[in-house]
């Protein structure tokens, strides 16, 4: 007999809702009761639909859209993208953020679905091991992924070469004439972008012989930099020059170096990744690895609908990148040694 959410429910001991919150990772449960609703599915081998069967055959001619944040205008402009894409082609959004909360994805995609979207655009934690994307292939509901790295499972996603592109902003400090260089980039387990970049970056000073860089990781949603600054800046050998693995980490770093009486780029060269438009505003203008956002969102947008209409030949589309100078990086400072820095590897 096909196991179903009842039975599942008899099995744990509690009732239907409580399973279908746990499944749908909705509202507070126990965790020793989560574990045994969890156990339950496991030994009954049940599979739940995240949405119903009459769901999938919807016509609605709307998209669900779920995103890390609008905070950041990188997210705002690809979903800008996405907005005008959807109009020419006559679909609506509805968009979600998640807050760069894995835990929240499962919901957020249950409450467009709910809402009857065609299908889904997506940039999810991490792309490659994950729950949802797994139940959604199961189900054969169509979604594209946007700034998601490629995976081995051959998942459609729009976005650029992080690893490469993160590789580019070394090289460029590199060619300044830095040998003390660091990063401060965001949880990588709240990004597989954060960490493609990390991990491109870190290879390429290795590449030039310049090994343990020192790394602050940050929360995404909450950039406290103060405290951590003031230490990796209090080093004898402080770095000269610091990539920032996203444009608004890179501004909050270069006000809080000015409170540390550090000049940009005097003092410290800094290149952040994204290209927001806000960079080339501020004094002096940054530099950053610029990915091509807006044309990301249409291309998700056309992707899908290509996908929708059982087109589905294409499973990752990678945009071009590239390094937009600005005042924040330049050569460094004769004062500073050239000796390359083995400070040992930091994380917040």
């Amino acid at each position: 007999m096909v196991p179903t959410i009842k039975s599942v429910a008899k099995r744990a001991g509690v009732s239907t809702a409580t399973v279908s919150r746990v499944i749908n990772e909705q509202g507070y449960i126990r965790p020793t009761t989560a574990e045994r609703v969890r156990k339950a599915i496991a030994e009954l081998n049940f599979r739940p639909n995240i949405i119903g069967r009459s769901l999938k055959t919807a016509r609605t001619r709307s998209i669900g859209v779920m995103i890390p944040t609008l905070a950041n205008p990188v997210f705002a402009d690809a979903v800008a993208g996405i907005q005008d894409a959807a109009k020419t082609a006559g679909y609506t959004i509805i968009i979600t953020a998640t807050d760069y909360c894995s835990d929240s994805e499962f919901a957020s995609v249950h409450t467009m679905l709910s809402n009857r979207v065609e299908g889904l655009i997506l940039t999810v934690a991490e792309a490659e091991n994950n729950r949802l994307l797994d139940q959604l292939d199961a189900e054969g509901i169509r979604y594209v992924l946007l700034y998601n790295q490629p995976c081995s499972r051959g998942r459609s996603t729009i976005t650029v070469d992080n690893v490469a592109a993160a590789r580019l902003a070394a090289e460029q400090f590199i060619a300044f004439g830095h040998r003390r260089i660091g990063m401060i980039t965001g949880d990588p387990t709240a990004s597989d972008r954060a960490a493609a970049r990390r991990s491109g970056f870190i290879a390429a000073l290795g590449d030039a012989g310049i090994h343990d860089p020192p790394i602050v990781e940050v929360d995404f949603m909450n950039m406290a930099l103060s405290a951590e600054l003031r230490n990796l800046f209090s080093a004898p050998l402080a770095p000269t020059a610091v990539f920032c693995s996203n444009d608004a980490l890179a501004i909050a770093v270069i006000g809080l170096l000015r409170g540390l009486g550090k000049k940009v780029p005097n003092d410290v060269s800094i290149i952040g990744f994204d290209g927001i438009s806000v960079g080339e505003l501020i004094e002096p203008s940054l530099a950053t690895i610029e990915q091509p956002s807006r044309e990301m969102g249409v291309a998700a947008v056309q992707h899908l609908l290509d996908r929708l209409s059982g087109d589905a030949s294409q499973q990752a589309k990678i945009l071009p990148h590239r390094l937009r100078p600005g005042g924040t990086a330049g050569p460094v400072s004769p004062t500073a040694t050239s000796t390359p820095a083995r400070i040992r590897h930091q994380t917040v």
